[in-house]
């Protein structure tokens, strides 16, 4: 699904702003610690690429992000089959403008589908995943995060990190299908409209879920 990978980046900046790392720290690790200390907010364009296990394109897709640490995302596709991914810190929207459909799940409820519960306790980053440097690659360093759990969305996360912050991210799933995903134009702790971090159901969309209503 595709609000994992935006889940999976919240929650590995999230972590990463708390300072909390187990272990040694390679210079992969040191680019990522340094870019998220005091970490606020997060906006840049992406370009996505799904890649089956032979390498060949399956789908690209371009769009924008905006992450407000510890637990807001919006992740808008744009193009052709436009689709916008709200984490509002209650609620995950998913809204398919061609379909005219929402989709609406409790944040809280996807540590089935992605580490985001995580955030609950940083300190278990180390348990939860092996990390590793892979040195460099395309003017890059590499930090590698493999799952420990054998039920996990993905067996793997690669970053590619310089000195400007996070520059890719790359998923591998069991069936060999890798989704990398660059960013461009990147701002760090830079104002973001709090409305991008809102959604309300467009009049005449089919609504699927019950959102969480706020105490």
């Amino acid at each position: 699904m595709k609000y994992g990978y935006q889940l999976l980046l919240l929650l590995i900046l999230s972590v990463a702003a708390s300072g909390v790392f187990a272990g040694s720290s390679g210079p992969a690790r040191s680019e990522l610690e340094r870019f998220a200390s005091g970490l606020e907010s997060f906006q840049a364009d992406f370009t996505q690429t799904v890649k089956s296990q032979d390498g060949g394109v399956q789908d690209s897709s371009l769009g924008k992000i905006w992450l407000q640490t510890p637990d807001k995302l919006r992740w808008a596709y744009l193009g052709e089959f436009p689709e916008t991914i709200v984490a509002d810190g209650r609620n995950i929207w998913i809204h398919d403008e061609s379909l005219q459909q929402v989709t609406v799940k409790p944040q809280s409820d996807q540590a089935a589908d992605s580490p985001l519960m995580i955030l609950a306790d940083v300190s278990q980053l180390d348990s939860q995943f092996q990390v590793a440097e892979l040195g460099d690659y395309e003017n890059m360093l590499l930090l590698e995060l493999k799952s420990l759990d054998d039920e996990a969305q993905f067996e793997r996360v690669l970053l590619g990190l310089d000195s400007t912050g996070i520059r890719m991210m790359a998923m591998e799933d069991a069936f060999g299908q890798r989704t990398e995903i660059y960013f461009e134009n990147a701002l760090r702790n830079q104002p973001v409209d709090a409305q991008l971090f809102s959604f309300t159901p467009p009049e005449g969309t089919d609504v699927v879920g019950v959102p969480v209503q706020p105490d």
